[in-house]
């Protein structure tokens, strides 16, 4: 069977735990700061997790990983 490629965008967004999830980032917080307050701003700034309904999407584009 043939080798899969990896998607380089995604490789570089999403990071693997150590109990298997992936990491992603939060949107909303490169730019028009100014109007959110900082308890938002801070939040924004925390990575998350990838919601489980996504997740074979996610092992598809980064299957090596």
């Amino acid at each position: 069977m043939p080798k899969i490629k990896t998607n380089r965008g995604a490789a570089k967004r999403f990071s693997k735990t150590g109990s298997g999830r992936y990491k992603r980032a939060r949107a909303f917080h490169n730019h028009i700061l100014t109007k959110k307050d900082s308890k938002r701003k801070r939040r924004l700034c925390e990575g998350t997790l990838v919601a489980e309904q996504d997740e074979a999407m996610v092992r598809r584009l980064i299957p090596y990983r």
